[in-house]
């Protein structure tokens, strides 16, 4: 589903919802998406098959040999930049659409907002994950596009952390980062690219309240 979001804050939309942009995610272990050429890293365990962490970038290992970077149409290092790859028009105004969110490592900066994961509320169409709507008392998520990645990380637990506060949830559905405004996603635009868009208890957990007026927390 689409995430409602705010007016007077980034990317804001309805003045319904805070945002929060200063959210750390981390993937626990399972979940964990690894870096391919020149995508950022911390250790070479965050870095894809035979390629070592240098310079907090992914690269070839010279011990190996390989020239998996090296070699041709390799990746640039501007590719962790995830430039939108088109638009699209909703309600009148214009929205930037996303096929990839920024990469994944020990922790990643996300923005938070809130989703219904209930029959009839602002999520639309059932989660993607199972076909199924949610209770909102469940800690689930929906994680923008790129991060969903077409379902790998389905089911899987990811750490939320905000002004000092954790928990956990489970990931259930798509942000969708490239569609929007029809019945699927309950008439809303498409998401941003770094959005993890929370049930009411992931909110109550971290002691946050999504009607909230405030507008950047």
């Amino acid at each position: 589903p689409a995430n409602p979001m705010a007016t007077a804050a980034i990317s804001s939309l309805k003045p319904r919802l805070p945002l929060l942009s200063l959210l750390l995610i981390a993937l626990l272990p399972s979940a964990i998406a690894l870096s391919s050429c020149y995508g950022l890293c911390s250790a070479s365990n965050d870095c894809e098959g035979q390629l070592i962490c240098t310079g907090g970038r992914c690269s070839d290992d010279p011990d190996v040999g390989a020239h998996i970077c090296s070699g041709a149409g390799s990746a640039s290092k501007d590719d962790d930049n995830c430039s939108p790859n088109g638009s699209m028009e909703c309600k009148g105004e214009s929205y930037a659409t996303y096929t990839c969110s920024p990469p994944v490592f020990a922790s990643t900066e996300a923005i938070f907002t809130h989703n219904d994961f209930s029959e009839g509320g602002d999520g639309g169409w059932p989660s993607k994950c199972d076909g199924k709507y949610h209770n909102n008392s469940e800690p689930v998520v929906a994680l923008s596009t790129g991060w969903f990645n077409d379902r790998p990380l389905c089911f899987k637990m990811i750490s939320i952390t905000y002004d000092g506060r954790s928990t956990t949830a489970k990931v259930v559905d798509e942000c969708d980062s490239m569609r929007g405004c029809d019945d699927e996603h309950a008439g809303q635009p498409p998401c941003r690219n770094n959005i993890v868009d929370g049930s009411i208890a992931v909110w109550d957990a971290l002691g946050l309240d999504p009607d909230a007026t405030t507008d950047n927390v």
